[in-house]
């Protein structure tokens, strides 16, 4: 039960005080127990459904940078707009995860009207039981716990995934970019602002990387990450440290921040595998180099 059939339901109580008097005090109430209970029980249940507005739905899906090669899937998607939008607009094809029967219904009718129903399916389904992993972009206007609870879930996606979320950000996942803009028409709020928040899932890299001779030694923090690169080339029977960098991790490749010559300008995650594609200085020589990722005990 959602909170607007709690609320329908406490309606009809409300009609029928007039007619049966105390009794429906009990009922009232009753009734008020089991939203807050249902309420609690799922999450999904407490996002209410707040129409997001086109322009809002444009910026979000524009700073995705969606196009027609895209899969969007929209969680908690309402009316179906922004899926239907980026069918319409972007020539993307979509899914729809809602809830609400009656909302889906309306979403399935909206695509017909507008020409893209073969490209925007809906589905009534519990967000937190649909299969991401086609999705090129999830887009989200949920709430803040909600977020927090999808965000492992997001985090283990395919790197390159784009996240959109309409106002609401994922803690101490900081957006990789985020705009804001004024929304006149905007339903709740005293400030009629919105803000856009965009993610980029990192590839996992953390961890211990080998290849002959040296050894990378990632530790990674959602985008950021620091380095150690290791070698016994100079000194056999030893792994001394050559050199200590910090960068971010955008999709699949690691792009170093370090202001020295000696770190690397790109390596590229393919899967168990670490390429070293550009450098320069002492570490020049790792350019093609491949690290991968060390097993139980370590590099050998």
């Amino acid at each position: 039960m959602t909170h607007a059939a709690a609320a329908k339901l406490a309606g009809q109580a409300s009609t029928a005080h007039g007619r049966a008097g105390r009794r429906s005090h009990r009922l009232l109430a009753t009734l008020a127990l089991v939203a807050g209970l249902l309420g609690e029980a799922r999450a999904q249940d407490e996002v209410p459904f707040i129409t997001t507005p086109d322009r809002v739905t444009l910026a979000m899906l524009q700073l995705a940078g969606v196009t027609a090669n895209d899969f969007v899937v929209d969680l908690g998607s309402g009316d179906g707009r922004i899926v239907i939008t980026a069918a319409r607009r972007f020539g993307a094809r979509g899914l729809g995860v809602e809830i609400d029967p009656e909302l889906v219904s309306r979403s399935r009718d909206n695509a017909r009207v507008a020409g893209v129903a073969d490209r925007a399916e809906f589905r009534v389904q519990d967000l937190f039981e649909t299969d991401l992993s086609a999705a090129q972009v999830i887009t989200l206007y949920l709430l803040p716990e909600v977020n927090l609870q999808l965000r492992p879930r997001l985090l283990a996606l395919a790197p390159g995934t784009r996240i959109v979320s309409h106002d609401w950000d994922m803690g101490d996942w900081l957006a990789d970019r985020q705009l804001t803009l004024d929304v006149p028409e905007k339903a709740i709020g005293r400030e009629k602002r919105s803000t856009v928040h965009l993610w980029v899932v990192p590839a996992a890299v953390q961890g211990l990387w080998c290849t002959a001779g040296a050894s990378l030694a990632i530790s990674q923090r959602f985008q950021a990450f620091s380095a150690t690169l290791s070698t016994s080339l100079a000194n056999p029977g030893t792994a001394a440290p050559l050199l200590v960098f910090d960068g971010r991790v955008v999709a699949d490749h690691l792009h170093a921040g370090s202001a020295s010559q000696a770190a690397p300008q790109l390596l590229r995650q393919l899967g168990d595998t670490l390429l070293w594609l550009r450098s320069s200085g002492p570490t020049q020589h790792f350019e093609g180099r491949r690290f991968e990722r060390a097993g139980p005990q370590g590099c050998r």
